[in-house]
């Protein structure tokens, strides 16, 4: 099997296994355990809190203890392990804590995943840029797949998700210990700090005007992102509540339809080239924080019966709510930061939207909805929460366009003249 199959297969099980649970785990928790929405917040937040501090950690013993891609395959076989004892857990705080350590050995498998995939494409003497890109897109495809196998067999809302995740879990750790070896780098002579090691060194961007605020936004743009994953199938698994929604497919199947914004990330991601030519970045960041609007909006209005075209636009539009503002943020990232710094900004940059966004989101959302939008017995005012968030996005894109500036350097117009 050459080495691109290979690393294809391995992004397709990478995210087989976060897509088995991830958009499901909120129809398991409301639907089947009935607990609390400021508690399930909670469960969300475990994303975020391991994203601030575990890629750094484990970027460290990578780089001078142990093998990458044996280290990647160790933290799946825990991650299985802790997915395996989720259903046994009967109180939703032992729930957040085991979720917790599954995501302590998750979250830091996606950068091992870049790290091993980079070594073997560059030992073949293979370009990085070119090839890479077709390789990670199979990762959506496994994330695709995933929902649609858990929707399929009816486990969206029982504990089978997680069975099903960490049995691909499993596989994906021992896999990883036959793909191409990728030893630690660091040696005696390398004279970077340990502050340099942790990418502690690119914190010094805040003191920069235009980077503050662009990391102030990357937070709360990552907040977004947590609302629609945390929420959007538990949404549509609701309507089996009334009678004249209860008997349509796209509530028997709510991860189906939710698998459309899968693929739109997958197809707006081509349209990105084009509209940083055509608008340059600080507009098709604002244009990805209006995507949010509608987003959520769209869902405020829709419902399976003839509203059903309005969901599925929200889906669509999902793929430019996502794409548009990580692409263009990460490429503003690497055209305005020096190269000593470059690929700790890069982390930075992820731990603002998938670490502190991801914490402020889930643990925001649920105390707000637990508060203003569960009824008595539970039910939720879906309107009013979907256009609550649609409102929280629109005052961010309000603001954005007034707060943030910066010039074009050499290197940022040749990157968009590129891209």
């Amino acid at each position: 099997m050459n080495i691109k199959l290979r690393l294809t297969l391995m992004n397709f099980m990478q995210y087989f296994v976060w897509g088995a649970w991830l958009l499901t785990i909120g129809a398991y928790w409301f639907q089947n355990k009935h607990w609390s929405g400021a508690q399930f917040g909670a469960i969300f937040s475990t994303m975020g809190i391991s994203s601030i501090f575990m890629p750094a950690l484990t970027g460290i013993i990578a780089d001078r203890w142990i093998n990458a891609e044996k280290l990647y395959g160790i933290m799946h076989i825990l991650g299985a392990l802790s997915l395996l004892s989720l259903p046994l857990v009967t109180n939703p705080n032992a729930f957040f804590w085991v979720m917790l350590l599954n995501m302590v050995f998750y979250m830091p498998t996606i950068s091992l995943s870049i790290t091993v995939a980079y070594s073997a494409l560059k030992r073949e003497n293979i370009d990085v840029v070119k090839e890479y890109p077709p390789i990670r897109t199979w990762g959506t495809v496994g994330f695709i797949v995933a929902l649609w196998v858990v929707s399929l067999t009816h486990s969206e809302t029982t504990a089978n998700q997680f069975y099903i995740s960490s049995g691909v879990a499993f596989a994906l750790g021992v896999y990883a210990f036959t793909l191409p070896k990728c030893p630690p780098l660091y040696t005696k002579v390398n004279n970077r700090s340990f502050v340099d090691v942790l990418g502690l060194r690119a914190f010094t961007l805040f003191g920069t005007p235009r980077f503050a605020v662009f990391f102030a936004f990357s937070m709360l743009l990552g907040a977004a992102l947590q609302l629609t994953n945390a929420y959007g199938d538990t949404f549509l698994h609701d309507f089996k509540n009334i009678p004249q929604y209860a008997s349509l497919t796209t509530v028997k199947y709510p991860a189906i339809i939710m698998s459309i914004s899968q693929v739109s990330e997958t197809l707006f991601i081509l349209a990105i080239p084009f509209f940083l030519r055509k608008f340059g970045i600080k507009y098709v960041m604002l244009f990805s924080m209006l995507a949010w609007v509608l987003r959520f909006g769209l869902f405020a209005f829709g419902n399976p019966a003839d509203g059903l075209w309005m969901i599925i636009l929200s889906c669509i539009v999902y793929g430019m709510a996502f794409d548009f503002f990580n692409i263009s943020g990460s490429l503003f990232v690497e055209t305005q930061t020096t190269p000593e710094i470059r690929g700790s900004a890069q982390g930075l940059f992820m731990m603002m939207v998938n670490g502190f966004g991801a914490v402020f989101g889930s643990v925001t959302s649920g105390l707000v909805i637990d508060k203003f939008f569960t009824m008595h017995d539970q039910s939720k005012n879906w309107h009013g929460i979907w256009l609550t968030f649609a409102a929280y996005a629109l005052v961010i894109a309000c603001i954005f366009p007034f707060v943030f500036r910066y010039k074009h350097n050499a290197a940022l117009k040749h990157a968009i003249e590129h891209a």
